[in-house]
């Protein structure tokens, strides 16, 4: 059985609202095992027999619309592509405040001619680096809620359905999808 990470997009932050005792309950009854969520933003680690993370994926969006109403993007890492993440964040050495430092989870790979058109909001101190299926941030002087180069930003700008948590959350998420 594998680790699963799911990461529901804009649950609970301005977003759906979606009780995480619902999502335990719904992910259980898909017939995943020890599922766990992660604070009230809708990160749910889980124990399963499937291998698709697409199809997995799929399953949970259909059972929040079947059961609770709702269309949420979810999207699905392994526990051990989220330990990657987690191991390879380019800012995590320059940085001890883990407030400054975000992923953003992309559903897939953004197109190379999109990431090269990707530029910092004049006026604005942040680094970005673009790896696969993510996107790391640093905001060295804190600041990603007055931001301009947000989660919505990047949607926009790369065409694909993304979420982002922060430096805290991704290491708790890699920590019990692997442990």
């Amino acid at each position: 059985m594998d680790r699963w990470v799911a990461l529901l997009r804009g649950v609970n932050v301005g977003g759906a609202k979606v009780a995480m005792a619902d999502l335990r309950r719904l992910v259980t009854d898909l017939g995943h095992q020890d599922v766990q969520t992660y604070l009230q933003s809708g990160n749910v680690v889980f124990g399963s027999t499937v291998r698709d993370a697409d199809a997995l994926a799929r399953g949970i969006e259909r059972a929040i619309a079947d059961e609770l109403g709702l269309t949420v993007p979810v999207l699905v890492r392994s526990g051990r592509e989220l330990a990657a993440v987690a191991g390879g964040n380019p800012y995590a050495g320059r940085e001890d405040d883990p407030t400054r430092l975000l992923v953003v989870f992309l559903a897939t790979a953004p197109d190379p001619a999109a990431v090269a058109a990707l530029t910092v909001p004049d006026g604005e101190n942040l680094a970005f680096s673009v790896a696969g299926r993510e996107v790391y941030l640093h905001y060295p002087d804190g600041g990603y809620g007055r931001s301009r180069f947000t989660n919505n930003h990047l949607e926009k700008k790369l065409g694909l359905v993304a979420t982002t948590r922060n430096w805290r959350s991704v290491r708790a998420l890699a920590g019990m999808s692997t442990g």
